[in-house]
């Protein structure tokens, strides 16, 4: 039996925040591959799942967003594997641990890849991710459907519970992927792929995330996992900066669940400050 729908049974669930800025902000240089660090530097990987668990998010990822063969290179079961355990040990039991899988980083579409070479790169991942005990399969911040739909396949056939979830960053009103899909399209493309659930990661901010989640919560049954950038990201000197605060992105927590948000945390620039901003305005609208 799924069990999604009995962990979300008390209401929203607060998930994780930025990885890749808190691996930098302990010295991962930019444009460097963070999920490497689950080998070479495991501690660090674990205090970030760590500070997240401790602010207060009932869901974290793990650090394996680009540990597909097409994406990047290295022992890549091992990779994997060590990412799942790393959040495991940090969720202590008191957190569940989806396993983060990204794309491959080519175009489907456009014929960089192929379709078989797709679903081998993201069934591997997969296979390690579950084998090592994950909760369940985040496939995220996707922008081709036909891409997610070779994911999502490959992620079900593991059995786990599987979450599918585009950026969506496009468009006169920043409502559609950057390869034109709408929230109403990928609906319904993801519930005829099998997924569990449906959501929107990354983007260009949480201002625009309750309009996306109504709009998804529109077009299916399936819960919706919505998990914005901490605004846009703003270059100073080399440093990368992101314009909105902790408490102002927890402001937008009543309309996002109001608009049918399953689960709620951020995504680029986001701090475990951010999750306890969304822990504090949860507990004050209940």
């Amino acid at each position: 039996m799924n069990p999604l729908r009995e962990w979300l049974a008390g209401g929203p669930l607060i998930s994780d925040g930025a990885w890749g800025t808190q691996l930098q902000a302990r010295g991962l240089d930019p444009g460097a591959a963070p999920d490497t660090w689950n080998l070479s530097h495991p501690e660090l990987v674990e205090a970030v799942a760590r500070a997240y668990v401790e602010a207060g998010s009932q869901v974290i990822l793990t650090n394996t967003f680009r540990a597909n063969a097409i994406a990047m290179q290295g022992d890549l079961e091992a990779i994997n594997r060590a990412g799942v355990a790393i959040s495991k040990r940090a969720a202590a039991g008191q957190a569940l641990v989806f396993a983060s899988i990204g794309p491959t980083g080519k175009m489907l579409m456009a014929g960089e890849i192929g379709p078989e070479q797709a679903q081998a790169a993201f069934a591997a991942q997969a296979a390690a991710l579950a084998g090592a005990g994950a909760d369940a399969l985040l496939v995220e911040t996707m922008s081709e459907i036909e891409e997610a739909r070779l994911a999502v396949a490959a992620a079900k056939s593991t059995g786990l519970p599987v979450i599918v979830s585009f950026a969506f960053d496009s468009g006169k009103n920043k409502d559609r992927t950057m390869m034109g899909a709408t929230p109403e399209a990928v609906a319904a493309a993801m519930v005829e792929a099998g997924a569990d659930a449906v959501g929107a990661n990354c983007g260009v901010g949480v201002e625009y995330a309750a309009a996306i989640c109504r709009r998804l919560h529109a077009a299916c049954d399936l819960p919706v996992w919505i998990k914005p950038n901490a605004g846009l990201p703003k270059m100073e000197g080399t440093d990368i900066h992101y314009n909105v605060s902790a408490e102002s992105f927890a402001s937008h927590y009543p309309a996002i669940c109001q608009a049918g948000a399953s689960f709620l945390g951020g995504c680029c620039g986001s701090t475990p400050d951010f999750i306890r901003a969304l822990v504090s305005a949860r507990c004050a609208s209940s």
